[in-house]
């Protein structure tokens, strides 16, 4: 059985409302109102928040690839599948991902997923504003001197664009060179959706691509670049939208 820490079901989580929109089912009522209420303003809320799970999954594939064995996964929200461990431990089976949520609920689950045996998982209570303390725990279990895949997650739109900027290259700077980093965020032609979410759950922000792209600061964008979750290894040449999950993966030299 899961144990979770006291906690107000009656307070929003922004992990919580992923995860309903995500079709999961670890979610209250205060939850599902701010999704429904996200939904009717913007219907495409579902869609690219689908969208950017298949991106960070397609993306630590490629990390994987490149071989890339250790990920740190930051404000990672519920183990939906595709999720981080099971993705990155496809291609390289003793694969290590840290994972780091404050959201009781999300660490019960995923401290779940740890002891059932899984050695490659590692689970940190921590807040990513933190990024001194978030790094030292994390070095427990991620040799840090070694490349590893850093994933911020539809993390970003949380954070005004100064404190974004400062946040992934406080990150970025404790990578070994060979290193990736990557983001997303979603982003909308209209102010409607985010501010449903700012009501409800946290002040969230409607970043520019502009914006999104300084993010990675001198970081090496690794083609096609900053693009829709859509677009990122896999061309879709699908026609624009009012609201998409924009993404980038970037090289740590």
């Amino acid at each position: 059985m899961t144990t979770v820490a006291d906690f107000d079901p009656s307070t929003p989580s922004i992990a919580r409302v992923y995860d309903y929109l995500l079709n999961g089912k670890d979610n209250f009522a205060a939850d599902r109102e701010v999704a429904e209420r996200l939904i009717s303003i913007a219907p495409l809320t579902v869609e690219v928040t689908r969208e950017n799970r298949q991106f960070l999954a397609r993306a630590v594939t490629w990390a994987a690839n490149q071989g890339i064995s250790q990920f740190i996964d930051l404000g990672s929200g519920m183990p939906t599948v595709p999720n981080t461990h099971e993705t990155a431990q496809a291609v390289i089976a003793d694969a290590h991902v840290a994972y780091v949520d404050n959201d009781p609920v999300v660490l019960a689950h995923l401290r779940a997923l740890a002891a059932k045996g899984n050695p490659g998982v590692t689970v940190m209570d921590g807040d990513v504003r933190e990024p001194n303390a978030i790094l030292d725990a994390v070095a427990a279990g991620i040799d840090l001197s070694a490349p590893a895949c850093l994933l911020m997650g539809y993390l970003l739109h949380f954070f005004a664009p100064d404190a974004a900027r400062a946040l992934v290259a406080r990150y970025a700077a404790a990578l070994a060179p060979g290193s990736y980093v990557v983001l997303s965020v979603g982003r909308s032609d209209s102010d409607e959706g985010f501010g449903a979410y700012s009501d409800g759950a946290a002040q969230v922000y409607n970043h520019s691509v502009a914006e999104f792209a300084s993010f990675f600061g001198p970081l090496e964008l690794v083609p096609p670049g900053v693009v829709d979750a859509r677009d990122w290894q896999k061309p879709s040449h699908l026609p624009s939208r009012v609201g998409q999950t924009i993404v980038g993966v970037a090289r740590v030299q």
